[in-house]
């Protein structure tokens, strides 16, 4: 099972606090055996050298093994703390206060010893435990001497079996109490701390559920979101700071939506509307022109018949180019076109379409020229869709452009890519204009009026062709001075 976050800072806390407490424990027990150890050992450290000058058997530096197993069971009666032991001067066990059988070391390593007697170490100094193997005790020590002649040593273990067992009882139960009382206190040291860091560390979360809540309750409506949300550190290690930003991101996304939902709720509105006015007006042509057909067919002369059926043509094909036209951009928004990728010669494509509109351009006098004349670049795109692009862009370069008037095609090298420029001399676009040229519908308040039907959809379908085909279209302009449209190709 996968723990979240505060759990885990739970359970962290909680092992780092019994680790530290276990530590500090066994530690606060290590130093306080050693200063009692001290504390005792300064206490008796003369007991030996006492007893060996206070009596007559071992002051003699001669001993009798009965006389002092009888003076080492007197002095264990006055003092169970104690446990004494005769060695020779090779650390040997002569005799000793303790049981037959209890006695397991009958050498004592004489370097504690002589440390005790030089004075160069601090106490507490352990020796041996005769009674052990693996234990050393805290001891009193005195050489015997017979006539400045070394017989031995009076070893004397400060705390021995007898009082370790009555030690470690009360130890034992003072232990056990002191566990108790310090679990019990670090318990509800550990609650209130926990409490206290559960209280800080869940105060964010709680004012983003607060903040989700509000969201709910207004249905997720867009009135109902706050227009002040609160403030999260983007760059924090916290989950929850970043679970916050990414809330307010959420949720800034949701508002952004709201507006582009309406706006394009409004922009197909007025389009259908400016749509349906467009339609009806070749419809109503061609009805009215067709009845007249066919109720006085017989009165008109053969050249009226002619005019009426070339005006009935020329509305149905405008009719047929409105139509085209908004399935284009249907098909377009709707993500239902296929690409057709090729390389091909530049130079051949742009000259084929320029020549579709050279007649028109010379009934006005329009000089319309591909800069430079001649160039080998191919690129890699859509032939058909960039054609329909560089039609869009010079049959509005034309209708803009007044007699006399001058239109270029330049191409150019721009970064690695190539750069086409379609510029024109015409009667260009106002600078609070040009933002909204690409919309669908959109006509500049100056656009040049002709005998044709525009739906201003040829702007919005060149848009939406360039960047199919991994390209902008852009545009520059100035009021009166005329238009400049741009796009970028890859190069094969």
């Amino acid at each position: 099972m996968k723990l979240c976050f505060y759990q885990r800072l739970a359970l962290t806390l909680v092992a780092v606090f019994i680790l530290v407490v276990t530590v500090f424990f066994g530690a606060s027990s290590y130093y306080q055996q050693l200063a009692k150890s001290e504390a005792e050992q300064k206490l008796h450290l003369g007991l030996a050298e006492y007893l060996v000058s206070d009596n007559p058997v071992l002051k003699s530096g001669v001993y009798n093994h009965s006389a002092l197993k009888n003076l080492f069971h007197t002095l264990m009666v006055l003092g169970p703390n104690f446990e004494f032991y005769y060695l020779d001067p090779d650390g040997n066990v002569l005799t000793h206060s303790a049981q037959e059988g209890k006695v397991k070391r009958q050498q004592i390593n004489l370097e504690p010893l002589t440390e005790m007697f030089e004075g160069t170490s601090e106490l507490p100094i352990f020796g041996d435990d005769p009674k052990q193997f693996d234990v050393q005790k805290i001891f009193s020590v005195a050489r015997v001497f017979d006539e400045h002649v070394l017989q031995g040593y009076l070893y004397v273990i400060i705390g021995g079996e007898i009082y370790d067992d009555a030690f470690s009882a009360v130890e034992s139960n003072q232990n056990t109490r002191e566990f108790i009382f310090l679990v019990i206190a670090s318990l509800v040291f550990l609650l209130v701390v926990l409490l206290m860091l559960f209280k800080f560390f869940t105060a964010p979360l709680r004012r983003l559920s607060d903040e989700m809540d509000n969201i709910r309750a207004a249905d997720f409506q867009r009135d109902g979101l706050p227009r002040q949300l609160e403030s999260w550190r983007r760059e924090s290690h916290n989950e929850v700071q970043r679970l916050g930003c990414a809330f307010n991101d959420m949720l800034h996304h949701i508002d952004t939506q709201f507006d582009e939902l309406q706006k394009i709720d409004e922009q197909r509105r007025m389009l259908l509307t400016d749509l349906s006015h467009d339609l009806r007006t070749p419809l109503a042509n061609l009805q009215g022109y067709i009845e007249t057909l066919a109720l006085g067919g017989d009165k008109l002369s053969e050249q009226d018949k002619k005019r009426f059926v070339d005006i009935t043509l020329r509305n149905a094909r405008n009719l047929k180019r409105l139509i085209d036209q908004i399935f284009e951009l249907a098909y377009l928004d709707g993500g239902q076109v296929a690409l057709n990728k090729e390389a091909f010669p530049l130079g051949e494509l742009l000259y084929d379409v320029a020549a579709k509109f050279m007649e028109q351009a010379q009934e006005k006098n329009i000089s319309l020229t591909v800069t430079p004349s001649q160039f080998d670049y191919r690129v890699i795109a859509d032939i058909g869709k960039l054609e329909r692009v560089l039609t869009n862009l010079l049959e509005n370069a034309l209708r803009h452009t007044p007699q006399d008037g001058h239109i270029q095609i330049e191409v150019s090298n721009d970064n690695g890519k190539l750069r086409i420029d379609v510029r024109d001399n015409g009667v260009g676009i106002s600078e609070q204009e040009i933002e909204y040229i690409f919309d669908a519908r959109y006509q500049a308040t100056n656009t040049e009026k002709d005998n044709g039907v525009h739906a201003g959809l040829g702007l919005a379908i060149s848009k939406k062709l360039m960047a199919l085909i991994d390209s902008e279209l852009s545009v520059e302009s100035e009021l009166g001075k005329g238009s400049s449209f741009s796009f970028t190709l890859n190069l094969a």
